[in-house]
């Protein structure tokens, strides 16, 4: 304990722990009046049941105080714990008051995040009780957001006041708290209202708040929708290259993810069981393995299989289909077919408070903009390196390519372990933000084609525009007609206009484009 709890008698300590429970909650709301920092430990305590009761003295036990040792709440010495110490009892109602007081006294404390979950909790659950309480925050609260949230937990604790210029000024206050919270207070308020002027107010405030309720959701739909148009981006990508402008119909394609996924998940328990200290970096080592056991494997399949079926696409679908099968039963043996879990790092934890109703996850934001690097990485490649211009070459003009000294047998194998490896990247990324099992793969893979067959077979600018395109709209689909029906609208959207452009929305390029 930082500091004795001085502010308390040891008549006041007394009167918490001991008697009737009327007399004690009496007692509790003398001491919390009195807004100390150090009655706030002491409840604590009392909550935890850590305080113990000697003849006259009182007692506070913690673990950390060393086997038979205690604390003397009113001179902060840690002393021999009596051998008649007993345990301080205490029903259901005066837990419940304890806990209303500590929710109140953290109004006072030095941490600015909790004083500022205790006025939220306040805010949320009004009590006219706390108006004292309340004022002498006010008065002492710098922190000016803080103080405007004060103002309105005032206000919704004022809400039922008995003069109606009281309940007038609250619900016009109560107007600037944007939340589903104040709404339900405010609709319980509306329906007890009598007089019509607190009543019109109320109405008016209840519109504000549903407009700004409404302008929180639709800005949500847009982010998730760029989110997930972000992972559908990352597992086209890869799709693209091979499928693209390879023209292998790769069906192994999520599997190849799933491998990135496992290769995350791998780094991550070697860090947790090795290098404990540096957990929140593992990702920094995760994303090149993953990229490099994915590109690998694809290698490994393009220079086995892949490569003997070239211009023949429903033997190497049908290959790749195998391949997958086989992929996520070597899966299954290793890992089990339960999925494992991967723990996002502390910097990934959390999100940014936009609006009351509306907080943009970290994890999803970068992910966003790993896929912006990943593209970049990729456009880099292809359109600026020696491996690039190969790759250009021999999906436009095979037997040229040849002819000029390529190895083209080289180039597809290299090819491949890039589609491959994006692939493995995809799979790191979709580890941070859902669970990672053998069927990983089989979820993306549908989707994967769609975008990329939607963007133009062969065409990188294609596969971004679909990918992002399609992700907004199945997110604002699904706020108004489900998720089920919006994956039906979006598929015969996407029927509909295969139909009319069949080149997708650019022009096909590619070796599929000289069969």
């Amino acid at each position: 304990m930082a500091s004795p709890v001085k502010a308390m008698s040891l008549a006041e300590m007394k009167g918490l722990v001991d008697g009737e429970t009327d007399q004690r909650i009496e007692t509790l709301n003398k001491v919390v009046a009195q807004g100390d920092e150090n009655t706030l430990v002491f409840l604590q305590a009392l909550a935890d049941d850590a305080v113990k009761l000697a003849g006259d003295k009182i007692w506070i036990v913690r673990d950390s105080f060393g086997a038979g040792k205690a604390l003397d709440p009113l001179t902060g010495q840690k002393q021999d714990l009596p051998a008649d110490a007993q345990d301080v009892v205490s029903n259901n109602r005066f837990r419940g008051e304890i806990e209303t007081a500590l929710a109140a006294l953290k109004l006072f404390s030095a941490d600015t995040a909790m004083r500022q979950q205790a006025i939220k909790a306040l805010l949320k659950e009004p009590d006219a009780s706390k108006l004292p309480m309340l004022n002498k925050a006010l008065g002492q609260e710098q922190h000016a957001a803080l103080k405007n949230l004060l103002q309105l937990a005032k206000a919704a604790a004022q809400l039922g006041d008995a003069d109606a210029a009281v309940r007038l000024a609250s619900a016009q206050r109560l107007a600037e708290s944007q939340t589903p919270d104040t709404q339900l207070l405010l609709n319980q308020r509306l329906a007890e209202e009598t007089d019509a002027q607190v009543k019109a107010q109320l109405r008016k405030s209840l519109t504000a708040i549903e407009a700004a309720l409404k302008n929180g959701e639709r800005l949500g739909a847009l982010f998730t929708g760029a989110s997930l148009g972000s992972i559908l981006l990352l597992v086209a990508l890869g799709l693209a290259i091979t499928y693209g402008l390879m023209g292998v119909i790769n069906m192994a394609h999520g599997e190849l993810m799933m491998i990135g996924a496992y290769a995350t998940y791998v780094v991550q328990v070697l860090f947790r069981q090795y290098l404990p200290g540096y957990f929140d970096a593992y990702l920094l080592l995760a994303v090149p393995l993953s990229f490099l056991a994915s590109a690998l494997v694809g290698a490994f399949l393009e220079r086995t299989v892949l490569r003997h079926l070239y211009g023949r696409p429903l033997e190497s679908l049908l290959a790749t289909w195998g391949i997958s099968l086989i992929l996520m039963q070597a899966v299954r043996s290793l890992f089990g077919a339960q999925n494992v879990g991967v723990e996002n790092p502390a910097w990934m934890s959390g999100g940014i408070q936009v609006l009351s109703n509306l907080t943009l996850p970290y994890n999803r934001l970068v992910i966003i903009a790993f896929a912006a690097a990943v593209l970049l990485a990729m456009s880099l490649v292809i359109g600026k390196t020696r491996l690039g211009l190969f790759v250009r070459g021999v999906t436009q003009n095979r037997p040229m390519a040849s002819c000029m000294g390529v190895n083209t047998a080289r180039i597809d194998t290299y090819a491949f372990a890039l589609g491959s490896g994006i692939a493995g990247l995809a799979g790191c990324a979709l580890s941070q933000v859902g669970n990672v099992g053998p069927d990983l793969g089989q979820n993306y893979i549908v989707d994967a084609f769609m975008v990329v067959v939607l963007g133009g077979v062969g065409q990188l600018a294609g596969t971004v525009y679909a990918a992002l395109g399609l992700g907004l709209v199945n997110k604002l689909l699904e706020g108004v007609t489900g998720a089920v029906l919006a994956k039906i609208c979006v598929l015969v959207f996407i029927i509909i206009f295969i139909q009319k452009r069949p080149q997708g929305i650019f022009a096909m390029k590619g070796r599929s484009a000289e069969a």
